[in-house]
């Protein structure tokens, strides 16, 4: 067994840390998912496969991450651990201080319905329903009530307000796409999931998906996680993280990447900035 592979999420939200005499410490980052030593192998005896090597890794709350690794690396097994879609052997996953992996399967079952969305390569939608009920449908089975303004804000932002009466079959690619998007956010799930979700598309479709997952974080605060296996779509995101051999091999911070390279040139504009001829009779400065 190799040594556990750690990545700690950069810090986009913090929150104050209080003791239970209600004495405030240090800013803590807010963290929605966190793993520690999540092993998952497959197989038995000479067989054996190990998919996830004694991972620790924190998600921060209303982030784009996303996840590469060449085939066999684990990125997808990680995915699928972490939505609590497949067991691990060993180790802890914690959403929102919800421990998934000793979750019994009808809690579990309610847990990825109400507090987890995903966005998979194909976009599922149900061919009989229209878009609206497409969306809508995470509600219905979780008998929530529909919150019209929320679902009248997504359809807005994506652009599919006046397609919600229209079934799939009516729809463009792209206007598929982005209520298999909405259909994600309708319940403000804690994490939503995107498996592949460029996988098959032409690079204009792929910008427009990659777009509104940026918006989801940008707009709503949503905590995004995205595997890819593109590079260009992986730097939509604000962290990129890299699976070898079941272990994080990488770790990039990307907002902190983009803030350093913005701080030359806001000094470069600011230097540009013609100085203010003295007035008459003022000593020049």
């Amino acid at each position: 067994m190799s040594t556990a592979s750690q990545a700690t999420a950069p810090p986009p939200a913090t929150r104050t840390a209080t003791s239970a005499d209600g004495a405030t410490g240090e800013a803590a980052p807010a963290v929605a998912l966190r793993a520690r030593a999540v092993t998952r192998t497959y197989g038995t005896g000479a067989g054996t496969v190990t998919a996830l090597d004694a991972v620790d890794l924190d998600i921060a709350r209303g982030a784009f991450t996303a996840i590469m690794g060449a085939s066999g690396s684990g990125k997808s097994t990680l995915l699928h651990v972490l939505a609590g879609l497949d067991e691990v052997d060993s180790g802890s996953i914690e959403l929102e201080g919800t421990e998934i992996t000793t979750l019994r399967d009808d809690p579990l079952t309610r847990l990825r319905r109400e507090r987890i969305g995903f966005v998979v390569q194909s976009f599922n939608l149900l061919p009989m329903l229209t878009a609206e009920q497409n969306i809508l449908l995470p509600l219905e089975l979780a008998g929530t009530r529909v919150d019209r303004a929320w679902l009248d804000t997504l359809a807005t932002a994506f652009g599919i307000a006046d397609r919600l009466d229209h079934l799939p079959s009516q729809l463009s690619g792209g206007q598929i796409q982005r209520v298999a998007i909405a259909r994600a956010l309708v319940t403000s799930p804690a994490v939503v999931f995107a498996d592949e979700p460029t996988g098959n598309l032409d690079s204009r479709t792929t910008e427009e998906v990659l777009d509104f997952l940026r918006l989801s974080v940008d707009e709503f605060g949503q905590t995004v996680v995205m595997v890819t296996h593109e590079r260009d779509a992986a730097e939509r995101a604000d962290r990129i993280l890299t699976l070898a051999d079941g272990q994080i091999a990488g770790d990039e911070d990307l907002r902190a990447l983009r803030a350093r390279r913005a701080q030359p040139a806001e000094r470069d504009q600011h230097a540009q900035q013609p100085t203010q001829a003295p007035l008459a009779g003022q000593e020049p400065r």
